[in-house]
C-alpha cells in the first residue's frame, strides 16, 4: 500500500467538504487524514487529505477529486518535495517522580509542555510524522490519558509550482 498526500485549493463556501468526503465514500476509500483551512485568499481553502492504497486507486482517486467543481487545483506533495507536518497533543499521568523524566524527553523532541496538573501534563509537539512515532514510542513507558491529532498538512516546495488566481 502506498500513501499519497493531496493538497487541494477549494471554494471556501459551504458543503464543499461534504462533496470531497462524499466522492470518498462513495467509491469505498479511507480518508487516513484530512485537514481544511481558510488561505491568504478568504475565497478559497486548503484542504490536505492523505489516503492509502496502490497506485492505480491513488491515480483513480485523484483524478476523480480534480473533477470536483468546487475544486480549483490539486496537487500531490511527494515526500522530497513537500513538507508536511502534524500537531499532537498527549495528556500524560505525571506525577513528580514522573515529570523529571517525561521533561527529558520533551527537551529531545522539542515538544512544549502547555499544562501541568497534579497528576497529568500535556504535551504539544509538531513535526513530522516519523517524529511523532519516535515520541510516542517514548511516551509509551507512561499512562496517555488523552491523545489528539491534527492530521498531516503541507505544503510543495518553491514557487514553480504555484496557482495563482
Amino acid at each position: 500500500m502506498n500513501q499519497r498526500v493531496l493538497s487541494m485549493l477549494v471554494d471556501n463556501t459551504s458543503g464543499v467538504l461534504s462533496r470531497v468526503a462524499g466522492l470518498f465514500s462513495r467509491r469505498g476509500y479511507n480518508i487516513d487524514s484530512l485537514t481544511v483551512g481558510v488561505t491568504a485568499d478568504p475565497r478559497y481553502s486548503r484542504m490536505t487529505v492523505v489516503v492509502n492504497g496502490d497506485e492505480q486507486i491513488l491515480d483513480q482517486i485523484t483524478k476523480q477529486v480534480a473533477k470536483l467543481l468546487d475544486v480549483v487545483d490539486v496537487k500531490v506533495l511527494k515526500a522530497g518535495e513537500s513538507v508536511n507536518r502534524e500537531l499532537i497533543m498527549v495528556k500524560v499521568r505525571a506525577d513528580a517522580k514522573d515529570r523529571q523524566g517525561i521533561n527529558a524527553i520533551c527537551d529531545i523532541f522539542r515538544a512544549k509542555v502547555i499544562d501541568v496538573g497534579k497528576d497529568s501534563m500535556i504535551i504539544e509537539l509538531t513535526g513530522e510524522q516519523s517524529k511523532l512515532a519516535a515520541f510516542m514510542e517514548l511516551m509509551g513507558d507512561y499512562e496517555i490519558l488523552e491523545l489528539a491529532r491534527t492530521g498531516i498538512t503541507g505544503l510543495s516546495r518553491g514557487a514553480d509550482d504555484i496557482r495563482y488566481l
